[in-house]
């Protein structure tokens, strides 16, 4: 029998497989936290790349932090921390300072869930913003150059300094996370994220592509109309732990963090498979259905015409998105989603249906969710 586990949920399930398969286990590259991470983001705040500093900045300035929400992992330590208190040796009041959760189309945290992201001392210190990009307040800022209107929380753009903080590794459509993504999805509008979004049926937008992503570069030219300064950006382990930081102007923080990124995530697969069993990598990337398909698409990259991918995905919120059910439970096929988006139809929440039969058209596939095989939301082929 040969046995390995996969990360599930908070925890990991095993797999046990007959001798008779050949098995090849593709991880990432299991690199080791420093003797002192601490050391490493404080290394990286006070070496910030690019040409601004904070220094320059007056010590009345109002700063806006956009951070992310329950559906990232939270770094080991947590960079925020560090920011909030080099901010304040340098000057800055903590009354100055605004925390903004980047809810992006998810649903906004509930204020129970705050202390699943931030120190309760941090609650207690620091105003807090949760986007909700339905009903905030939003700043019209014109269209990037591929037609996407730009709205942003509004309290955010009217700080005086806005930053980014995020971890920085391989997105499935948008090349890489990250950076001012951060604000440029997660403070923005639904109508901006749609628009964006809706370039995911165009070349290019896939995992690891930067400089000729349109989604990524739209999210590059929004960031920049939306005056976002710095960012601090982080590459972690399987442990969630930090092996890198990135600190500085966002353009430079990214072209930075990209090399690192490959080194640390990017491995060679000389074949296609069978089968592939794949997890999105745990709490909180199979939070939900929304969250998981992201190892669906990965997955199924590597596998076969008609082979088959089991993703273990725990789920515990379900699908994550009332408009993606709604959508799919009509759906007659697979290939009826297809078309219906080749023929122009684009909406967020859906969009999940797109990706998923993208995958689902031309391999089996399998959600083994609560340690139980099933085909929930029409996870499967008609």
């Amino acid at each position: 029998m040969s046995s390995f586990t996969l990360p599930y949920g908070p925890s990991e399930l095993q797999v046990n497989l007959p001798e008779t398969f050949r098995v090849d286990v593709i991880r990432p590259h299991l690199f080791s936290a420093p003797g002192d991470a601490d050391q490493l983001v404080r290394d990286a705040l006070e070496r910030p790349l690019g040409k601004q500093t904070l220094a320059a900045y007056d010590r009345s300035a109002s700063i806006g932090i956009a951070l992310n929400d329950k559906t990232r992992p939270l770094p080991k330590p947590n960079p925020l921390r560090h920011l909030l208190i080099y901010l304040n040796q340098l000057g800055f009041p903590k009354s100055q300072i605004t925390l903004f959760i980047a809810s992006g189309t998810h649903v906004p945290m509930p204020e129970q869930e705050w202390d699943r992201i931030l120190e309760r001392d941090i609650l207690h210190d620091y105003p807090l913003v949760v986007h909700d990009c339905d009903h905030s307040p939003m700043v019209d800022l014109g269209r990037t150059s591929y037609g996407t209107p730009i709205k942003i929380n509004q309290a955010y753009f009217e700080c005086d300094v806005k930053m980014a903080v995020g971890n920085i590794e391989p997105h499935h459509f948008m090349g890489y996370s990250g950076g001012v993504k951060t604000v440029a999805i997660g403070l923005a509008s639904r109508e901006t994220i749609n628009a964006n979004h809706a370039m995911l049926v165009q070349e290019n937008t896939r995992s690891g592509l930067f400089f000729i992503n349109p989604m990524r570069q739209d999210v590059e030219e929004i960031g920049r109309k939306a005056k976002v300064g710095f960012s601090l950006g982080t590459v972690l382990n399987e442990d969630k732990q930090i092996i890198r930081a990135f600190f500085g102007d966002p353009r430079s923080v990214m072209q930075a963090a990209i090399p690192a990124i490959r080194q640390a995530f990017g491995v060679t697969v000389k074949q296609t498979y069978n089968l592939v069993i794949a997890s999105p990598g745990g709490a909180p990337k199979d939070i939900n259905l929304y969250q998981a398909q992201k190892g669906l698409t990965h997955a199924a990259n590597i596998t076969k015409d008609g082979g088959w991918v089991i993703l273990l995905a725990a789920c515990p919120e379900g699908s994550g998105s009332a408009s993606y059910e709604e959508y799919i439970t009509s759906a007659a096929s697979h290939q009826a989603v297809l078309q219906n988006f080749e023929e122009g139809f684009f909406k967020v929440g859906p969009h999940k249906a797109y990706q998923i039969a993208k995958a689902a058209d031309r391999v089996q596939v399998i959600l083994v969710q609560r340690g139980k095989c099933a085909h929930p939301w029409r996870v499967r082929n008609w």
